[in-house]
């Protein structure tokens, strides 16, 4: 009797080697493995007998006929069923389809790996639906696919390897909704703990873990006007984000689950497009194992998480989105990966997806992993990645999590922690190439979709075009500015004059990138206290330097960005296992501070003054930068297409100032925004709205304004025509 033990021991690199049909001169020989079987037979596509198998070994069957068959289904019967199924093995043309091409371009990772919904030519001119499985693996002596349609046996299902590492088999009697995982023997023999897909496109959450079969044919969008809209021009646009964590913006009224997608799609999509927002940013939602990780530590970097939903909920709330005049960014992490159990972390058994080395392969921050950036096949993997949300979910822009982690081999690491590049120097070449390639490939393809770096190191040209010699990215993350500007603000008033620098000094480099504010989650944990509790003072003092600072966000240059609770004034940090404080908004206070957000909101897009110019130094020019003795400052914003000017000016202590002179062109200014006023929770310090220049120089201005500051305010004034 022939040993067929590698199979049965689920080890073996060629089940095609020993299973399917098999043509000889004399006719054609099947052979099957099917544990619990107790009789096969072999039937031809329309369902008549071709032959009865004998059992040659455990589980082992063969049959044979002197007719030349390639196609054909197996019934099989055990011990409680009787079943049909077209054999995976017939099929080992169209399983090794999937890696043909799969290296010609990053798209055809998503496009051929993972489970693949097929259609399968069928001699007889039908058709049949099957799952096509392909997974990355090249040290693993075998590969089974194990799910719920093979009772998660390893033995059923062995995959095929190719040349090139992959593994592929396709399934017939595989389904959409079907979980699966793959078991992997590494090159040892040994058992590895099962694996999702590192191209699954959904996942069930604890404590499976699997895989799930999606079908993403299946959804019809219906944004088709936003997405083939022509008048996408962001740096010349208001770009307004409301920075989001989606399992804690709202809870439900009973508090023991998430909102779903569908849900989200409305409260969510209502409530932003009320305040005044311009895009959604969403902390990652690539799934991902712990929910104190809020999602960046992911493992399934193809899978929406499914805690708030399918595959199609997603879509469906990013398609709310668009209808709704709202761009969906979404944080995306290439930077590392946890090493939970049923992950990327050695894969194969080997260090398949990060550096074998730990000096470069091991994050001491995050305890995570670190892809190999230098090797062909995980870097095409998260290029992919980054095409694939843009191609798949219609995403509008990819904010890329801890940029300077990549961009430096002794990020967070001492001497002898890291090693140098060929140069001897810092940089991972590897790193920065890749997110070159990433960029360039997210533009070319989508044209509409923007990239963020969060890079928080004075790296050059992180915004500026590969073909400049730069990184490539559309924005980036503005962290000086924050870290200035919340430093500055925190001081008690009385001591801000002997920290003016911090709140001016942005402006030094305020055009070298393509600057994004940010004002995000990091500034509100770890001990962080809210942004309001930032605020020196009393409560009515915590409450104006809040709106004063949020004024004076919105007229600096660049895009804003706000987290969630930020817009209604929240007391206490974030807390990403409960929801914000939405009880707040009974007391006047915070209904007044998320009344300025909103105005604030509508402010920035009304005026093209105040966002056309974000990243040109033509959009704006100081008034008063050294006026630190009375801690003001002011300055205009300019768009010089149309010639309109909004002139900011802000009060950085609790008194009013007196005799504030601004140059501007003659005629009559008109106040648009008035962080102080009544409606807003402001003193209400009497300020008339509407004011004629006089002809006195100031700033090389022939004329001027002369005004009274109100405590701890910022105004925005413009020329009385030029109001909208």
């Amino acid at each position: 009797m022939v040993d067929f033990t590698h199979l049965q021991h689920a080890q073996t690199a060629d089940p095609f080697a020993d299973l399917g049909a098999f043509t000889h001169t004399d006719g054609t020989v099947f052979r099957s493995h099917l544990p619990g079987a107790s009789s096969v037979s072999v039937l031809n596509l329309d369902g008549t007998l071709v032959c009865h198998c004998k059992p040659i070994g455990q589980s082992v069957f063969e049959g044979k006929t002197v007719q030349s068959i390639r196609q054909y289904q197996l019934s099989i019967t055990t011990d409680t069923a009787q079943y049909t199924i077209l054999d995976p093995y017939a099929f080992k043309d169209e399983a090794y389809h999937a890696v043909h091409f799969v290296d010609h371009a990053p798209q055809n990772i998503y496009q051929q790996l993972g489970a693949q919904c097929v259609t399968l030519e069928l001699d007889d001119a039908s058709q049949a639906a099957a799952v096509r499985f392909a997974v990355f693996a090249p040290n693993a002596q075998s590969v089974s696919v194990i799910g719920e349609f093979n009772l998660w046996n390893d033995q059923v299902h062995l995959m095929q390897k190719t040349d090139f590492g992959y593994w592929v088999l396709v399934i017939p009697q595989a389904q959409v909704g079907h979980k699966y995982k793959y078991a992997i023997k590494d090159s040892q023999g040994h058992s590895l703990p099962h694996k999702a897909d590192p191209v699954g496109f959904s996942a069930e959450q604890y404590p499976s873990h699997a895989s799930i079969v999606v079908d993403h044919t299946a959804y019809q969008w219906q944004d088709s006007q936003w997405v083939d809209r022509t008048d996408h021009a962001p740096y010349q646009q208001a770009m307004s984000i409301y920075e989001v964590q989606l399992a804690s913006w709202r809870r439900p009224s009973d508090g023991r689950r998430y909102l779903t997608y569908r849900e989200l799609a409305v409260d969510l999509v209502e409530y932003v497009v009320a305040m005044g927002y311009t895009h959604l940013e969403l902390m990652p939602i690539s799934e991902y194992p712990f929910d104190g990780s809020w999602g960046y530590q992911p493992v399934g970097l193809f899978a929406p998480t499914s805690r708030f939903g399918t595959v199609d909920d997603f879509k469906y709330f990013v398609d709310a989105c668009h209808q709704a005049h709202i761009g969906v960014i979404i944080d995306w992490v290439p930077a590392h990966f946890p090493e939970d159990g049923h992950g990327l972390a050695r894969f194969d058994g080997s260090c398949v997806y990060e550096y074998a080395d730990p000096r470069k392969g091991w994050h001491p921050d995050w305890n995570s992993c670190i892809y190999d950036f230098g090797k062909s096949e995980v870097r095409q993997f998260l290029v992919a990645n980054a095409l694939f949300w843009c191609d798949k979910f219609h995403i509008d822009g990819l904010r890329v999590d801890a940029v300077a982690s990549m961009l430096y081999l002794d990020y967070s690491r001492n001497e002898g922690e890291w090693i140098p590049n060929v140069d001897g120097g810092n940089h991972n070449y590897e790193a920065i190439s890749l997110l070159r390639w990433v960029n360039e490939a997210v533009y070319s393809a989508h044209p509409h979709v923007i990239t963020i770096a969060e890079e928080s190191t004075s790296f050059a040209q992180v915004s500026r075009p590969v073909s400049e010699g730069g990184l490539g990215f559309g924005f980036k993350w503005n962290m000086g500015w924050m870290h200035d500007s919340l430093h500055y603000i925190a001081k008690d008033p009385a001591y801000r004059r002997y920290h003016h620098t911090d709140i001016t000094f942005s402006m030094v480099y305020a055009f070298s990138e393509s600057f994004v504010l940010p004002i995000s989650h990091d500034e509100v944990v770890y001990g962080k206290g809210s942004l309001l509790g930032k605020m020196p003072g009393d409560e009515w003092q915590q409450a104006a330097n809040l709106r004063a600072y949020a004024g004076f966000m919105y007229g600096h240059p660049g895009k804003k960005l706000n987290f969630m609770g930020n817009e209604f004034a929240q007391y206490k940090e974030w807390d990403h296992d409960g929801e914000l404080d939405w009880a707040l908004l009974d007391y006047p206070k915070h209904q007044q501070i998320q009344h300025l957000y909103k105005t604030l909101n509508h402010l920035y897009q009304q005026y093209p003054a105040l966002h056309a110019c974000d990243h040109e130094q033509s959009g704006f020019a100081w008034l008063t930068h050294d006026d630190a003795e009375r801690s003001v400052v002011s300055f205009q914003r300019i768009d010089p297409a149309t010639g309109q000017i909004v002139y900011v000016i802000c009060n950085f202590t609790p008194i009013p100032v007196a005799g504030v002179r601004v140059g501007v062109e003659s005629g009559q200014y008109g106040l648009l925004l008035n962080t102080d006023a009544h409606e807003f929770g402001g003193s209400g310090f009497e300020i008339a709205p509407q004011q004629l220049a006089q002809s006195l120089v100031s700033h090389g201005k022939a004329c001027s304004l002369e005004l009274t500051l109100p405590p701890l305010s910022t105004m925005f004034w413009t020329l009385q025509n030029s109001i909208t």
